[in-house]
């Protein structure tokens, strides 16, 4: 897994508890999935199709800075399907796991699915070459 990204949390981000609100976290995680997904199939006519299992696990506050770890899980035809994990920068504690995040690829006129033409293998190659090319190796 990759992290990607990282967001402050700020005042407006918190809940009546004063920890980062989940409908606010749920916005950051499809928002940096879709980045994500963008990049790796690149096109940005890409639709959120589902979300799977959400999983809050320890609060963010004020200050914090969460980071965002993505990876691809699975390749459709039409459609890729990631798993993002946002952690605590400091302490690296896990904040919350969203799994099977599908975007599908869609025409950008008659917003029907269109094929993307990437493979899994296509991706890691792609992913390798970016990393060679940052010298992140």
């Amino acid at each position: 897994m990759r992290f990607l990204s990282r967001r402050l949390v700020m005042p407006n981000d918190l809940n009546y508890a004063n920890a980062l609100f989940g409908g606010r976290a749920l916005e950051w995680i499809d928002e940096e999935a879709a980045i994500y997904a963008i990049c790796q199939l690149e096109t940005n006519c890409l639709v959120t199709k589902h979300i799977g299992e959400i999983s809050f696990e320890s609060p963010a506050t004020q200050g914090d800075i969460v980071e965002f770890g993505l990876a691809t899980k699975k390749v459709g035809r039409t459609s890729i399907t990631v798993t993002c994990l946002v952690r605590n920068k400091a302490t690296k504690k896990t904040i919350c796991l969203a799994d099977d995040i599908v975007f599908v690829r869609v025409d950008p006129d008659t917003k029907l699915p269109v094929e993307h033409g990437k493979t899994m293998s296509n991706l890691l190659s792609q992913t390798d070459d970016e990393i060679k090319a940052m010298n992140m190796d």
